[in-house]
């Protein structure tokens, strides 16, 4: 009978302990909102086991990643925002963790249409691996310049990005930001416009050096990047100047704003600078290529699906200013 009285006693610490460590876990994280939630979280189950915590819950799965700091994919496929990535690494895996993610991405302007799309995977939220593909459909510019209905230029991303120092989420005690770096290869497939009639290089790799600060008692985040580029349009104009000359990279700046209405919800803003090493091409000011800007609006319905809507005022491309409304996809696992 006493060998009975202990293990029952044993095993109704063990479940105390149990609910003790799961409702730590639920306020280890300041809430950005709802605490209700996170205690409702934390609660033991009718069998006196934790359950894990709800995607109501900041807290994704019980691990350290909140809805939201995995950024969603540019459009070059790097975790981000549409168009700058972010020091963060996709998607919600922790340590010893994977997590894979697949975007889809539209944007059409008065002139020209891009349709992204893409995967990335997670390795412990200290390596991201991405792979992107680009289709710029230059719709009736094609048809004036002799190229046929619709011409497409395409390209397709490699990326991978290292978490070097600091982690945004957990790091809320110091003002050191995560940082990480960067590449991104691309390679453009066209030959008649990029490497045909400009005699542009078709294939370059751009580098860049992110970080990012997390205040989650503000619901803030910022983000700054410097990237150092040859490319033209992001590559859909190939890389350098004219006949492959001024082949020397240029460092640009980008930059992120992101403000958590909500835990699911997430309104912000993008500057990106770019290189203008084409002006001229045709004469006067065409292939200008300026400063592009964005605002947008994140929605994650849970930790599988995100969706994000934004306005883009692109600058010149080609020979007339372009904004633009964009809508993105994201889903991971």
């Amino acid at each position: 009978m006493q060998k009975t009285n202990l293990s029952r006693s044993s095993t109704a610490m063990r479940r105390v302990c149990t609910a003790l460590t799961a409702l730590g876990m639920a306020w280890a994280v300041p809430a950005l909102a709802d605490a209700p939630a996170a205690a409702d979280a934390a609660a033991p189950a009718a069998s006196g086991d934790a359950v894990p915590a709800r995607d109501t819950n900041l807290l994704v799965d019980g691990g350290a990643r909140l809805l939201l700091t995995g950024g969603v994919s540019t459009i070059e496929g790097a975790a981000g925002g549409g168009l700058v990535p972010w020091a963060l690494i996709g998607g919600y895996g922790a340590k010893n963790e994977v997590g894979l993610q697949a975007f889809a991405t539209g944007v059409t302007t008065r002139d020209f249409r891009l349709y992204a799309y893409g995967a990335s995977a997670n390795l412990g939220d200290r390596v991201e691996i991405s792979l992107a593909r680009q289709n710029f459909h230059l719709r009736s510019l094609a048809g004036a310049i002799g190229l046929g209905s619709d011409y497409t230029i395409s390209q397709t991303i490699i990326g991978a990005k290292v978490r070097l120092i600091g982690n945004a989420v957990l790091d809320q005690n110091t003002l050191l930001p995560q940082i990480s770096v960067g590449a991104e290869h691309k390679i453009n497939d066209d030959t008649t416009v990029v490497g045909g009639a400009l005699g542009l290089k078709r294939a370059d790799t751009d580098f860049y050096l992110a970080a990012s600060k997390l205040f989650l008692g503000q619901n803030l985040l910022l983000n700054g990047t410097v990237r150092l580029t040859r490319a033209n349009q992001y590559g859909i104009l190939g890389f350098g100047g004219l006949g492959h000359t001024n082949m020397s990279y240029k460092p640009e700046f980008e930059g992120s704003v992101a403000y958590l209405l909500t835990r699911k919800l997430a309104i912000g803003g993008e500057v990106r600078t770019k290189p203008n090493q084409i002006q001229g091409a045709l004469g006067g000011t065409t292939f200008r290529e300026q400063t592009a800007y964005d605002g947008f609006v994140a929605y994650a319905v849970d930790r599988h699906l995100s969706i994000t809507a934004a306005y883009a005022d692109l600058g010149q491309i080609a020979l007339r200013d372009q904004r633009a409304g964009y809508l993105s996809l994201q889903i991971g696992f």
